[in-house]
């Protein structure tokens, strides 16, 4: 069972009830900056906040949209917009990848300075990379924090072939630690997030598995509120400026390719209250973004405390 599977059968409002009938990316900000300012949002449940939004033609942005928001205390779903429908999770399956290695970690097959050898097949994978050669190695350490803050795809590769042997194995091995998990309909092909048409997740499947993260490997989530890495003398900065824009958002993961729209996942902590909120198909990292810290605004304040 799923830390939010619950929530799905429970007394939560369904991602159809709580559905915006185009999901304008704009209309969803205008309304809940409206509601905010009005001082409504606290009086109303989020069906009702989301109801109030809907417009009757999509967008083409609405082709790649989903969102969910869960409150991480409970499990409890706050907001949810087409969480269940599939959606290609680009570089959020670095995410499955992190924990992976984890996962060995703590079960003593490697540590922190393992090194990994580098393929000429992980070598070549496109950016983007750490633009390792053939031949060198990088240290389990290293690894996790390019996958983080760099989504290096080199590295990707290469921890997917040190763990799993090829990485069409370790794909099927990510794939069947999602089911576990209780990701239904999450399937991997590839341990970077690089298109491939089949390799598909929900919105709701990668809240499950952020929660997975900071429930399972609490010691070694600190690593996903990087923003930056030290690599070979020199300073690698990283994509996820929600980390440093939006005031509690503590962790996890961006992903972009063109199938796939603007994704990220999201930790975010304030006064005991804490969520997960994930966004995909955005048509801008700038979009993307504000979305997020709309939700992160909007939703953080109904979460349970602790």
């Amino acid at each position: 069972m799923s830390f939010i599977s619950l929530a799905r059968d429970g007394a939560a409002p369904s991602p159809e009830a709580l559905r915006i009938g185009s999901g304008r990316w704009a209309a969803l900000a205008r309304a809940v900056f409206a509601l905010l300012l009005a001082g409504v949002l606290t009086a109303c449940t989020s069906t009702d906040v989301l109801r109030s939004t809907a417009q009757p033609v999509p967008t083409s942005a609405s082709n790649k949209y989903a969102a969910i928001v869960v409150d991480a205390n409970t499990g409890r779903v706050l907001y949810a917009d087409q969480a269940d429908s599939r959606r290609y999770p680009a570089s959020l399956t670095k995410m499955m990848t992190v924990y992976m290695l984890f996962e060995a970690m703590q079960q003593g097959r490697i540590g922190a300075s393992t090194d990994i050898p580098i393929s000429a097949y992980a070598a070549s994978r496109p950016p983007t990379k750490l633009h390792l050669k053939p031949g060198e190695t990088i240290d389990v350490d290293t690894a996790i924090r390019a996958l983080v803050t760099r989504s290096a795809n080199d590295v990707a590769t290469a921890v997917a072939e040190h763990l799993g042997g090829s990485e069409e194995n370790f794909a099927a091995m990510m794939t069947t630690k999602a089911r576990q998990l209780g990701m239904g309909s999450t399937v991997f092909r590839n341990a970077s997030g690089l298109p491939d048409p089949g390799q598909v997740s929900t919105a709701r499947d990668m809240a499950t598995l952020s929660l997975a993260l900071r429930r399972h490997f609490p010691a070694q989530y600190g690593y996903f509120g990087r923003t930056s890495f030290a690599f070979r003398g020199r300073s690698v900065r990283g994509h996820n400026k929600v980390l440093e824009t939006v005031r509690g958002a503590d962790g996890l993961k961006t992903g972009y390719t063109r199938a796939s729209g603007f994704n990220l996942a999201t930790s975010a902590r304030r006064d005991g209250r804490s969520i997960v909120a994930v966004v995909m198909g955005g048509d801008s990292a700038a979009q993307r973004d504000a979305m997020m810290a709309q939700l992160i605004e909007a939703f953080l304040p109904k979460a349970s405390r602790r």
